[in-house]
């Protein structure tokens, strides 16, 4: 018995579908990996992460996007949704769309069951590539805690926990605070 090849899509071929497609998905290698949809307490972290970072942003030059922007990885090919993303630059696209960032300054995943492995391994490698990034948050669903990894230079990332409902996080690249009790309100 034979097996066909499973044809690899382009990234043009990619983007074509994904503009109009009614499911996001993710797309490395020449192959789209469809998106789960989100629980009740991701939606209310990641509503809770873009309202406290565009009150805090919204008089300077940075732009917060929610999970529908859209981010490549040039040097590894990786188009993917980060559940937030901020661009403190003049934000470069890919094409005239408009919708994949090319230099975001600061990513966002909140972690879930089914994510947490791939969030905290394959797409955090990924995510070190991009030249313009200077921070990455990952956020815990199950209990008041936030990990921030934040770039020391080319080679060297710095992780700074904070847990607990009475802590916070500062992010120097943006010149803000991400405080745990507005991060988790309302989630239970």
């Amino acid at each position: 018995m034979s097996t066909q090849p499973t044809p690899r899509l382009t990234p043009a071929e990619y983007l074509t579908l994904e503009r109009s497609a009614e499911i996001k998905g993710e797309y490395f290698d020449g192959e789209i990996f469809a998106m789960a949809g989100a629980s009740r307490a991701h939606n209310l972290i990641v509503g809770n992460l873009v309202g406290e970072l565009r009150e805090q942003l919204r008089k300077g030059p940075c732009e917060v996007y929610p999970s529908d922007m859209r981010v490549k990885v040039d040097r590894t090919g990786l188009y993917t949704y980060p559940d937030v993303v901020v661009v403190c630059d003049e934000p470069q696209f890919e094409d005239e769309h408009g919708d994949t960032l090319l230099n975001p300054t600061l990513l966002i995943e909140v972690l879930s069951e089914s994510t947490e492995k791939y969030d905290r391994g394959k797409k955090s490698s990924h995510y070190r590539q991009l030249p313009s990034l200077q921070e990455y948050l990952l956020v815990s669903q199950e209990e008041p805690h936030l990990e921030h990894y934040a770039r020391q230079d080319n080679e060297h990332w710095l992780l700074t926990e904070a847990t607990g409902l009475e802590t916070r996080i500062e992010l120097p690249a943006l010149q803000a605070t991400i405080e745990l009790s507005e991060v988790y309100a309302r989630v239970t």
